[in-house]
C-alpha cells in the first residue's frame, strides 16, 4: 500500500469508527508507552553491565503533536534516569519553524552520559542545516557517520549513527571507525533498511525508527503503510538483518493522519547485558 493510498485508507476508518472507537484512536495516539527491552550486546565489557538507553524517535513536533505532549516525553525520560539518551531523527513535521520550539523544550533532556542523535528524512525536508544547528545548540550530538567511545574507567562502548537511508548518505564504515571486532558497538539509524546492506560484524545491536510500527494497524486491512522496501520486516520490535540484530521502535509522533490505532507511541528504554 503506498503512502496516498494509506492516507486515505486511514481517513476513512477514523471517518467509519464509532465515536468512542475513534475517540480511542486519538487518545492512544499521545498515551506515551514506556518499551522496557533488554539486549545481550557482544563484547560488552563489564562496567557498562545494565547499562541504560532512552531511545526516542520520530517525535514529529507539528500539526498532531503538540508541546505539551512533548513535555509529557521529557518528564517521562528523566524519570526512567537512562545514562544515555539517543534521538532517532524525525524531530518535526511539515515546516522547519516547528523546530526551534521542539527544542525549548527537548533541550531539558540530559544524562551522565550524553544526549545523542541521528537525522531522518523529514529533517532533510524541512531545512536540515538549521535542524543541525538547533540540535547542537540544544546539547545534541550529532552522530551523523560518526561515532563516539561512551568510557567508564578503562572500559569503553562505541556508540555511532549513520545518515538517513532515503535522503542522506548512511555510512557505517566512518561511523564505526577505529572500533574494533574486540569492542562493543551499538548502531543507530534512522531508517532500520541500512541494516540489510550493512555487512560489518562489529555492530552487535541497530536502533532504528521511521516505519511508526504501522502507526494504524487496523485489523480489516492486511497492510498498514510501512515506509521499507522489507515490507513487515522492520515494522517494530526486533529482528535479525544479515550481519547484526535490529530494535525498531514504533516512535513517538504521526505523520498523515492524527491517530493511531493498536500502535501505541513509544519510548524505549534499552538495558545492555553481557550475561
Amino acid at each position: 500500500m503506498n503512502r496516498r493510498a494509506f492516507i486515505k485508507t486511514a481517513a476513512a476508518a477514523t471517518i467509519a469508527l464509532p465515536t468512542v472507537g475513534a475517540g480511542l484512536a486519538f487518545a492512544e495516539a499521545v498515551s506515551i508507552r514506556v518499551e522496557h527491552i533488554s539486549h545481550r550486546l557482544p563484547n560488552l565489557p563489564s562496567r557498562f553491565e545494565g547499562m541504560r538507553l532512552a531511545f526516542l524517535t520520530d517525535i514529529h513536533h507539528g500539526p498532531y503533536t503538540n508541546l505539551d505532549y512533548l513535555v509529557r516525553i521529557v518528564r517521562t525520560t528523566m524519570q526512567l534516569q537512562p545514562d544515555v539518551i539517543c534521538h532517532g531523527g524525525d524531530f518535526t513535521l511539515r515546516t522547519a519553524k516547528n523546530i526551534d520550539p521542539a527544542f525549548d523544550v527537548l533541550k531539558e533532556l540530559a544524562a551522565p552520559l550524553g544526549v545523542y542523535g541521528v537525522l531522518g528524512n523529514h529533517d532533510y525536508h524541512y531545512d536540515v542545516e538549521h535542524v543541525k544547528t538547533v540540535l547542537r545548540a540544544s546539547g545534541v550530538e550529532l552522530l551523523v557517520n560518526r561515532g563516539v567511545w561512551l568510557k567508564r574507567g578503562p572500559d569503553r562502548l562505541r556508540l555511532a549513527g549513520v545518515d538517513d537511508a532515503m535522503l542522506g548518505k548512511p555510512n557505517a564504515e566512518l561511523a564505526l571507525g577505529d572500533c574494533t571486532a574486540r569492542d562493543a558497538c551499538v548502531l543507530l539509524s534512522h531508517n532500520p533498511d541500512v541494516a540489510e546492506t550493512l555487512d560489518d560484524p562489529r555492530v552487535g545491536l541497530m536502533l532504528a525508527g521511521h516505519t511508526h510500527g504501522g502507526q494504524a494497524n487496523i485489523a480489516s486491512f492486511k497492510n498498514p503503510f510501512i515506509p521499507s522496501k522489507y515490507g513487515s520486516k522492520y515494522l517494530r520490535g526486533f529482528a535479525k538483518a544479515p550481519s547484526t540484530t535490529v530494535y525498531t521502535s514504533r516512535g513517538l509522533g504521526m505523520t498523515a493522519v492524527p491517530m493511531r490505532w493498536n500502535c501505541p507511541p513509544e519510548l524505549t528504554l534499552l538495558t545492555l547485558t553481557a550475561k
